[in-house]
């Protein structure tokens, strides 16, 4: 799913090809991708596009008469810009905002359709899809002691909870607490001091690290290649790679429909986590630390 780094990179293109242009039309392919009625979509034709913006994981298209488009594109959805003398997008656009300049086309890759627009009006109807979780990149310290101790969870709940925390995914949560040298099933309330503060520390500075190494990839284009995985993360998607830190393979554990993906040399004091259903089929073969890995290959 993009997350913050992903979705401020695109704003920063939709500014870029569409900012101030007026909106055409809008265009929806796929009945299941539109989940509101009022305002209708003819509604917006005709007003310029006045600000792109970001609530939690979704992106919003901001247009005059404070009518907005609101678009999650949830685990698979993706957007991209067809320049106004292309073809138009082919059978895999599920919407289309039509611009004089352009095209900005919704996909979705597989058969789920999870992405989603809402077109809503006014400013409460916007914050009817604001999760409220904290912007860290705009507080201190204190306001995040306050959102991650607030309930008890693991700390890899606390930093995906788009509740507690604005923007962070599964992936970027895998390097954050790996930068912080951190288990991801340490409990929130349950830090000392300057492990708050490293882990505070590690969100800013990952989030910020990769929204500058995305900004440099796209340049003045538009994102094409907006994926969870990247082969310069130090953990997630790198199952069984060395850990570039220590050296130990990255361990995995997978719940539902996710992963997570840690270092048990630098985050759990080389302890192997359980992984619930492998650990329970495994039972006294499952290794316990890295050393008893290393022995069982």
């Amino acid at each position: 799913m993009p997350e913050l780094p992903d979705i401020t990179v695109y704003i920063e293109a939709i500014q870029r090809f569409a900012g101030g242009e007026t909106l055409e039309k809008i265009t929806i392919s796929d009945p299941f991708v539109l989940r509101t009625v009022r305002p209708p979509a003819e509604d917006f034709s005709g007003r310029p596009l006045v600000d792109v913006s970001r609530l939690g994981k979704r992106i919003v298209l901001s247009f005059e008469g404070d009518l907005h488009v609101v678009i999650h594109l949830m685990i698979a959805g993706r957007l991209r810009w067809r320049a106004a003398e292309t073809k138009p997008p082919g059978r895999s656009a599920l919407a289309v905002c039509v611009f004089s300049s352009g095209s900005l086309v919704l996909t979705e890759a597989g058969s789920k359709r999870r992405a989603s627009i809402h077109l809503v009006e006014g400013g409460d109807g916007l914050a009817d899809h604001d999760p409220g979780g904290l912007e860290v990149l705009e507080s201190g310290l204190d306001a995040f002691r306050r959102e991650v101790t607030n309930e008890r969870h693991t700390l890899k709940r606390s930093l995906t909870d788009p509740r507690i925390l604005s923007g962070i995914g599964n992936a970027y949560s895998d390097e954050i607490l790996h930068r912080a040298r951190l288990s991801p099933f340490r409990l929130s309330d349950g830090l000392r001091d300057e492990e708050m503060r490293a882990l505070h520390q590690a969100v800013i500075d990952v989030l910020n690290e990769w929204t500058d190494r995305l900004r440099d990839e796209v340049g003045e284009d538009f994102p094409t290649r907006v994926s969870a995985f990247h082969e310069e993360m130090a953990v997630h998607g790198r199952f069984g790679k060395p850990c570039p830190d220590c050296g130990v393979p990255v361990q995995r554990i997978r719940y539902a429909d996710s992963e997570c993906h840690y270092c048990a040399g630098c985050q759990t004091g080389g302890r192997i986590l359980a992984d619930r259903s492998l650990s329970r089929l495994l039972k006294a073969d499952w290794p316990k630390t890295v050393d008893d890995l290393e022995r069982k290959r």
